[in-house]
């Protein structure tokens, strides 16, 4: 039986690869391609998640896409709002042909005397071979199988019920329950005020408060561009003021922490009771930024805490017990449901072993090449959106950037494209400078970034921008070659003035 061969293998079919996917259809119509998806249906992030409220964080004219207007008058959008944004987009790009449901992808091979990769797939729990020239990895940053959990003394203690946001029983009935959720970050945030409308009451809990942001859920100023100046244009405009503005809240933020530190307190303070103990709960320790800001739409959290359905607890956890879990405080919190809003599982790449003519890439030894590429790892891109704003601001650049790389290749007839960094001895450091807990747990195990360009990974769109869609490809430091053995790589530059072409 024929091996089924692709130009470009994309795995996974969530925001980052349905984009990516409409992409290369675009600007490179004759490629061939298919995307490779786990689960049974489109749309990643926004399809698995179902725990109550489930919504963005950041607003759809810059979480949506560059060329699909973001036509609801709510920025913030709720996940079945983004779940059909994202299958219009599928439809409207005639994408559903290319998706492959069931298909997992258990390794990847590279050979450099083909120049193609050997994709090694389980396909409904039937072994399935592909070749492919690139595959793209757009498979997201977290395991989808099981979420993070640390370990709670006593936990089988409790006679209640406990869930993790990633597994959520569509059976759950919390009206009239009492209801401790762990955790302070975007999941808990949203959960808390989305359960209160109905439980007996919710509790947060947490062990170290998050810097918290009031956000309307509708773009006034967005909403009348769109109406008098159309869709496209109204909303190209209202996508570039969400940038700039996201930017200047983060460079705000970094560069004077302390005055930063102030307008949140004065903002949480207004939305919350009088004589309310905001620097318990809504002081965190850290700088702004540092971790990622929740956005709480109109303020729910706020409300609901104000019309004493719901509270904040600063805390550790001792132990659960029968009826709760008790403090170390020495307070117990009573619950019927405990949910434990504690994070993700991050791991690179998908969690896709990947070797290169016999080798295993250890991932965490290689570098990464304008934050889309592996030094050492051939034809082989990947995509990280931004933490400090959108995250899919940076899938569109990525993606442009990827076709033109393509296309580059094609006219100069090379087959092989590696990064590899001109000074071995380059000072290294994270890839990701954050300082989440679901990151720090995993940093050894994730690429690092260099010193300087292009091997830095920006976390600026508009210096992005300029790296990603007005620089051509060529550099130094990619290697571009016919299949054969590594020695016939040679950057593009030297190959165009021996070619005598640029």
């Amino acid at each position: 039986m024929a091996v089924e061969h692709f130009d470009v293998l994309i795995i996974g079919a969530g925001i980052s690869g349905i984009g990516a996917g409409r992409y290369l259809k675009t600007e490179l119509p004759g490629k061939t391609f298919a995307i490779l998806e786990a689960r049974g249906a489109s749309g990643g992030t926004w399809d698995l998640f179902r725990y109550p409220g489930t919504r963005s964080d950041s607003d759809l004219h810059t979480f949506g896409y560059a060329f699909k207007p973001w036509r609801d008058k709510e920025a913030i959008a709720s996940a079945p709002r983004i779940l059909a944004y994202l299958r219009e987009t599928v439809t409207e790009n005639g994408l559903e042909p290319h998706i492959r449901y069931h298909h997992r992808v258990r390794a990847a091979a590279f050979d450099s005397q083909t120049a193609l990769w050997t994709v090694s797939v389980d396909r409904a729990g039937d072994p399935v071979t592909l070749t492919a020239n690139w595959v793209f990895c757009a498979g997201g940053y977290y395991r989808y199988e099981q979420g993070f959990t640390p370990e709670f003394p006593g936990r089988s203690r409790f006679r209640g019920t406990i869930v993790h946001p990633q597994h959520w029983p569509e059976d759950l009935d919390h009206a009239g329950k009492r209801v401790v959720v762990v955790g302070s970050g975007a999941t808990a945030v949203t959960i808390v005020p989305a359960m209160a409308d109905t439980a007996a009451h919710v509790t947060m809990l947490q062990r170290t408060p998050t810097y918290i942001l009031s956000m309307p859920t509708r773009d006034a100023i967005g909403n009348a561009l769109k109406k008098y100046l159309g869709p496209a244009r109204g909303h190209a405009l209202t996508r570039r003021k969400n940038i700039a503005m996201q930017r200047s809240i983060w460079r705000f933020c970094q560069r004077h922490p302390e005055r930063a530190r102030r307008v949140i307190r004065w903002l949480n303070a207004r939305h919350l009771p009088e004589g309310y103990p905001v620097d318990e709960h809504f002081r965190p320790p850290y700088n702004p930024w540092d971790q990622r800001l929740c956005l709480v739409p109109d303020g729910d959290l706020f409300k609901a805490i104000r019309a004493g359905t719901a509270s904040v607890v600063t805390d550790r956890i001792e132990t659960f017990t029968e009826d709760g879990i008790r403090l170390g405080s020495g307070e117990e919190l009573p619950a019927d449901i405990i949910v434990t809003a504690t994070g993700l599982h991050v791991q690179a790449l998908g969690g896709v072993p990947l070797t290169v003519d016999g080798a295993p890439v250890n991932v965490a030894d290689t570098i990464a090449y304008k934050g889309m590429m592996l030094s050492g790892v051939p034809n082989f891109a990947f995509i990280v959106g931004y933490t400090n704003s959108s995250w899919t601001l940076k899938v569109g650049l990525l993606c442009e950037h990827f076709c033109l790389l393509l296309a580059h290749m094609d006219k100069h007839g090379y087959e092989l494209c590696r990064p590899e960094p001109a000074d071995p001895d380059m000072p290294t450091r994270p890839f990701l400078d954050f300082g989440a807990g679901y990151i720090r747990r995993v940093i050894d195990q994730l690429p690092r970034q260099g010193d300087r360009l292009p091997w830095l990974t920006s976390m600026n769109y508009h210096t992005d921008v300029k790296i990603l869609r007005a620089d051509h490809v060529v550099d130094p430091e990619l290697h571009f070659g016919k299949a054969g053995s590594r020695s016939s790589l040679t950057s593009a530059t030297r190959a165009d003035r021996l070619l005598g072409r640029g």
